[in-house]
């Protein structure tokens, strides 16, 4: 009798044991479908391709130009829709941006990007494009801040509105506007059609960008809050010095 007793007591124990530990917290939690569920993964961009004349480790690649369409939606909340048409690349209004990001080959420094692009709906910046120097991303914005601002984000922690490089240009919807970014030596350019709107000399600085634009790195563009299209883009590294490129002292 005793050891039957012994054996319930030692059940019941067990039991309030179990109970105690499950509710406390330090029994393992049951998993939910948050917890399992596997990160979005966003939708390729097909047909909008970049041309580029490097490999994968950022050698320059002779012969002609390769291309590739290695393009992802950028994971921006509320984004708008992207799709392609006749090799043009449709960013439409996001709540605030929508955009595409690189997952091909990169190179870091001595590059040149030259694209098209142009404001089809919407009063701001419709082309933020990210890029990397060496290890750090930095943008060029478009027509940000109402439609006008121009330059760098960020530079020392400033953004293009508030920094040296900030200009106002005017930018008519349903315009194209030729675009060519270099990144070379020590520093960034940038120039809209043939006008050079950014010569930064960046040594001794700190490039960053605006936290909005994460979704971008290492290389992407966005529009916030407006319709842009991109077309005839290519990514060049450079093997010898610009013939314009020179740096005052």
């Amino acid at each position: 009798m005793k050891n039957e007793y012994t054996l319930i007591m030692s059940v019941i124990f067990g039991l309030m044991l179990i109970f105690i530990l499950s509710t406390s917290g330090w029994a393992e939690p049951e998993k939910t479908p948050e917890s399992t569920t596997a990160t979005e993964v966003m939708p390729p961009v097909n047909n909008f391709k970049i041309k580029y004349n490097f490999d994968k480790d950022g050698k320059v690649v002779v012969g002609p130009l390769k291309e590739s369409s290695d393009w992802l939606e950028s994971d921006f909340f509320r984004r708008g829709k992207v799709h392609v048409e006749n090799n043009t690349l449709f960013l439409e209004k996001g709540n605030d941006m929508t955009g595409v990001t690189w997952r091909g080959p990169l190179v870091r420094m001595n590059y040149e990007i030259t694209l098209e692009a142009m404001r089809v709906d919407g009063g701001d910046f419709f082309c933020g494009l990210t890029f990397p120097v060496n290890n750090d991303p930095c943008s060029l914005i478009l027509g940000g801040w109402g439609g006008t601002v121009t330059g760098l984000s960020s530079i020392d922690g400033e953004d293009a509105a508030n920094n040296t490089t900030t200009r106002s240009v005017k930018f008519e919807n349903n315009t194209w506007y030729k675009v060519r970014l270099r990144v070379y030596g020590e520093k960034i350019e940038a120039w809209v059609d043939d006008n050079r709107i950014v010569n930064y000399v960046f040594t001794g600085h700190r490039i960053s960008i605006r936290w909005e634009v994460e979704a971008s790195v290492p290389l992407g563009i966005a529009t916030w809050q407006t319709s842009g299209a991109i077309r005839n883009m290519e990514y060049k590294a450079l093997t010898v010095k610009p013939l314009d490129y020179e740096v005052k002292k």
